[in-house]
């Protein structure tokens, strides 16, 4: 596919490559003013439609608490101009925790998680006249566990997808009572975001995280696999408990894999005998169940792994070579299955993600995707590593400049995964390119 690299110079050629290509799900609009317009998350007023993804640093303390580093991006996300700041995945328990430097939320150390709301609130008041909303994502990261540096995975079941010729002993599935014990975790973490400063939590069920895999567990045994009630329920109880343990105007929220890529029995958002076509009538369902009973006003909505099948949850000009697809058709997959959410829920406030392929025009489709109905937000990840301007751009110029986009290289994947930390090597150089090749170059 010599046509992969994202080279288009006008949005006139990306529209006829969409229309070359027969995609559907790709709106392009001319007029981005959209993305200005205040949101209502219940009663809290988010101030524009523009949100940064949780995109983790890496960066923490050994204790959990944020450091230097981490400081220093919230900084760049709080004068972004972004209505509302998704903080990275925080874990909620120390055996959840993916790195030794992953964020941990504590009793002790709570004011430091308050200090740092504190400064995006002054920081953004100051630089955009508002202060964003701030939401903390609560996790456990399950099979991506590593809390010393050493893989601890706790699993929800085995999946020779994912584990091939080397399977993790059976040990290491979590049990039922870990699980049970975890529903109330989600509480304690909620009440402690609530004092630490957040407007609210994220109940982390997705990119095949504990709380994510375990919506595929079609093969477990117990209180927790098999059936739909028992695989979704961490999630729905972690969420009961959660809006139990803090005031009514908290925000208790969810990013949520809807559809994994996967074949059943090993991924959600299929159906058994369908191979890995996007079925969202099991993730539909769960959604009615959270907003409709459980009263979650706002879905963040992704898909796919990025450690098995990243083309599929943030394609990229590479990822053709390893999925065989245009990164276009996954772009356009992604927004297929936001926009099923969208007009399924019209009151759900839904968030779209995965748009930095489309690099100086993903505004445009963040804008197009909002006017066709599609969306209520459009959430920015490795956007807001490389370009932390971008929103305040995308609202007062109406555009982005090409230039400084995330060229979705993935060294900043590369260079957490080699045990550094997160951050854009090519655009934010000065900090990151002496760790890139520290960690990746001099091995």
């Amino acid at each position: 596919m010599a046509d992969t690299k994202f080279n288009y110079a006008t949005m006139e050629e990306l529209k006829n490559k969409i229309s070359e290509m027969g995609l559907d799900n790709l709106p392009l609009a001319e007029d981005v003013s959209c993305l200005g317009d205040k949101v209502m998350i219940g009663n809290t007023t988010v101030p524009n439609r523009i949100a940064i993804q949780p995109m983790e640093g890496c960066d923490g303390t050994a204790t959990g608490e944020p450091d230097e580093l981490t400081i220093r991006r919230y900084d760049r996300f709080a004068e972004s101009g972004a209505g509302l700041v998704w903080a990275e995945a925080v874990a909620i328990v120390e055996e959840g925790r993916a790195n030794p430097r992953q964020l941990y939320i504590r009793e002790d150390n709570i004011d430091a998680f308050k200090r740092m709301n504190d400064r995006i609130r002054e920081i953004s008041m100051k630089k955009n006249g508002f202060a964003p909303i701030i939401i903390m994502q609560a996790t456990h990261s399950g099979r991506y566990s590593k809390p010393t540096g050493v893989p601890a995975p706790l699993i929800a079941y085995n999946n020779p997808l994912f584990e091939k010729d080397n399977p993790i002993d059976k040990s290491r599935i979590i049990s039922d009572d870990k699980l049970f014990a975890l529903e109330e975790q989600f509480g304690k973490a909620a009440k402690m975001a609530e004092e630490a400063g957040f407007d609210g939590i994220d109940v982390k069920c997705c990119h095949r995280y504990l709380n994510s895999e375990l919506l595929s567990a079609y093969t477990r045994e117990g209180a927790f696999g098999g059936s739909f009630d028992n695989r979704t329920r961490l999630l729905r109880n972690g969420i009961k408990n959660a809006t139990d343990a803090t005031s009514d105007g908290f925000i208790v929220t969810t990013r949520m894999n809807v559809y994994d890529g996967f074949e059943y029995p090993y991924g959600w958002g299929v159906k058994e005998g369908t191979g890995k076509e996007v079925d969202l009538t099991e993730p539909l369902k769960l959604i009615d169940i959270l907003h409709n009973q459980l009263g979650v006003k706002m879905v963040d909505v992704t898909i796919g792994n990025p450690y098995v099948n990243s083309f599929v949850n943030r394609p990229a000009d590479a990822t053709a070579a390893i999925s065989g697809e245009h990164p276009l058709v996954g772009v356009d997959r992604m927004y297929k299955c936001v926009g099923e959410v969208q007009k399924a829920f019209p009151d759900l406030v839904v968030m779209g993600s995965g748009v930095s392929y489309m690099r100086q025009f993903s505004g445009n489709l963040a804008a197009g995707a909002v006017g066709e109905g599609m969306m209520t937000m459009q959430g920015f990840g490795r956007e807001a590593f490389a370009y932390p301007q971008f929103a305040n751009d995308l609202i007062h110029k109406g555009e982005l400049e090409k230039n400084k986009c995330c060229i979705t290289c993935g060294k900043c994947t590369e260079l957490m995964r080699a045990g550094g930390v997160a951050g854009c090597v090519i655009k934010d150089s000065e900090v990151y390119m002496p760790l890139y090749k520290q960690y990746c170059m001099n091995k």
